[in-house]
């Protein structure tokens, strides 16, 4: 398959909810391939179809040494919340402190069609909320608390790519997180 270029903070397409998968064929299965070679290659845990592009319910992880995908996923969370250090490919090089679900079971379909379920905890959960906020036109940034978010802005706003993007006639767009955000959304 083929490594794709990952979409930076700024891009429309990040910002726009994606459409459900409706054709379970070749060109899927290639995404899915593309995904994870782009994801591997990046390196990271995990990687949403918009990011390279593609405005489709797709996504892919590598957590633990295993590897997964996921197709129009929904996901239920715990009430139970874990701060960790979370970061983006999507945002070279920022990493911030993100609360998120503890746990999490994410249902949807694999790349030939059949229903799965993913139950994880801990990094797995936190990589499942990740790829389905961006499915959702959400990004990492909008989990931060006002403070750390300011904070987040001033740095990407100094960063090489972000300058580089800006010159180029891309600017950042936001959205209102529609998932629990305890306080922390926008």
């Amino acid at each position: 398959m083929a490594l794709q270029p990952i979409r930076l903070f700024g891009d429309p397409i990040l910002a726009t909810p994606a459409s459900a998968v409706l054709d379970f064929d070749k060109e899927l299965r290639n995404l899915v391939a593309d995904l994870t070679e782009t994801m591997l290659e990046a390196p990271g845990a995990g990687l949403a179809a918009p990011q390279i592009g593609v405005p489709l319910r797709v996504f892919v992880w590598h957590v633990d040494d295993v590897f997964g995908h996921l197709i129009n996923p929904s996901l239920d969370l715990s009430d139970e919340m874990q701060d960790g250090e979370e970061g983006c490919l999507s945002f070279p090089e920022l990493n911030y402190q993100t609360p998120r679900s503890l746990r999490a079971v994410a249902k949807g379909f694999n790349m030939h069609g059949e229903p799965i379920v993913v139950a994880g905890s801990e990094l797995l959960a936190r990589a499942l909320q990740h790829e389905t906020d961006h499915l959702d036109g959400i990004l990492f940034i909008d989990r931060l608390s006002k403070d750390l978010r300011k904070q987040a802005m001033k740095e990407i706003r100094e960063s090489e790519w972000f300058i580089s993007a800006s010159e180029r006639g891309i600017s950042p767009q936001f959205k209102v997180s529609p998932h629990q955000t305890n306080g922390l959304g926008l």
